[in-house]
């Protein structure tokens, strides 16, 4: 796709959403009447729960459909406090959180405040698709920080020491990841966080799949170490994985108070606040009890395993194991195809549609989603493993 001459230097750096293109692709073929298994969603395939819906409908009832603070509702913001402070061991108070359209946008935000021309910010390669854009939009630089298979795709100090420069002011860390599903344990984010302080670079950590987690894996936050790196990081999360809230777009930060002031600068002249409506849910759902996330978290995790011991059987396709979120980054080297042809052709050839791994900083390698039914994981697995046989 070419950005059109006319518009601003800064976008002709932008690449479009791979993950957009195939899943609106897929999308077609399905309205023309083709039987397509998707695997590139990413968000749960769980209805939002009732709880969180009719939590919304009094909101409208109430007729709560004006103008809010910017930065978010006093109730929400106190409840995103709460939960902080329950999840993740990290105090901030209610001054210190912009609630915002998304945590996509909350990540946004913190670039914004954080980042100018010449500023270089790190990212473990593989990525989500939009970091690198979003760094281009800020005028920056992205400078990616290459991970391997063998160490679950996790950067290493020993990487991180490497690509840091007199430039370097952010790393975007993102625990559970997408695409790997990669989780960080306690000591290998201290080891992170005492270079970050040691060269003041400041953690954008975005814990987005923070409730969808495996085998006994505990998240952790990195902020929770010690003052001199939550003074550092931003905090983002929301509520879009966790409580299958993708549309409702809600995201929050927590961030230390001039960094929060200014991202709530930002927001006041963009978006100002985020939906009202939302808000309100958003309460609902950060004050319910776990019985939902627990039982969605269980599903994938069963999910997850059927994905793997399937997988073990299909030739020429291998996999690191995921520890949260809900994909599986699957190698597909030995087919000799680059991951975009793969795409195209398993979508056009078998209707499956997965993501190309090009978008993700990995060529060899493809994303699937696990969110979506065991029959549609079964009925998808051996497309690929008959297609695949056929190469």
């Amino acid at each position: 796709m070419k950005i059109d001459t006319r518009a601003s230097e800064r976008l002709k750096k932008i690449k479009p959403s791979s993950t957009l293109a195939i899943t609106s692709k897929a999308k077609k073929l399905k309205s023309e009447g083709y039987d397509v298994v998707s695997f590139g969603a990413g968000e749960p395939d769980c209805d939002t729960p009732d709880f969180v819906k009719q939590a919304a409908i009094e909101a409208i009832n109430r007729g709560f459909t004006k103008y809010t603070p910017t930065t978010g509702i006093p109730e929400l913001k106190k409840a995103v406090c709460e939960k902080f402070q329950r999840d993740n061991s990290l105090k901030y108070s209610p001054s210190q959180i912009v609630v915002s359209c998304g945590a996509k946008h909350s990540i946004f935000n913190a670039l914004l405040a954080l980042v100018q021309h010449g500023d270089e910010v790190l990212i473990p390669s593989p990525f989500w698709v939009s970091y690198p854009e979003m760094v281009h939009l800020c005028q920056a630089k992205p400078v990616f920080v290459k991970t391997l298979p063998e160490n679950n795709f996790k950067i290493t100090v020993q990487d991180l020491e490497k690509h840091i420069s007199t430039k370097t002011k952010v790393l975007i860390l993102n625990t559970p990841s997408n695409p790997t599903g990669c989780v960080y344990d306690h000591d290998e984010l201290k080891e992170i966080a005492a270079i970050c302080v040691a060269k003041k670079v400041f953690v954008i950590s975005d814990e987005i799949y923070e409730k969808i987690i495996f085998d006994n894996h505990k998240h952790v936050s990195i902020a929770s170490f010690n003052d001199d790196i939550y003074n550092l990081t931003i905090t983002v999360n929301g509520l879009s994985k966790s409580y299958a809230m993708t549309g409702w777009r809600i995201g929050y930060l927590g961030a230390p108070q001039d960094i929060a002031d200014a991202i709530s600068n930002i927001q006041d002249h963009s978006t100002s606040n985020p939906n009202s409506i939302a808000q309100k849910a958003a309460v609902a759902a950060l004050g319910a009890p776990d019985d939902f996330v627990k039982k969605m978290n269980a599903e994938f995790e069963k999910r997850r395993n059927f994905c793997l011991s399937r997988m073990d059987k299909i030739a020429k396709f291998g996999y690191v194991r995921p520890e949260g979120a809900f994909y599986i980054f699957c190698d597909i080297s030995k087919t000799k195809l680059d991951s975009v042809t793969f795409s195209q052709r398993l979508l056009d050839e078998a209707l499956v549609a997965v993501i190309p791994g090009s978008s993700f900083g990995r060529d060899d390698f493809i994303r699937i989603s696990f969110a979506t039914s065991m029959e549609q994981l079964e009925k998808g697995l051996q497309r690929i493993d008959e297609w695949i046989q056929k190469l």
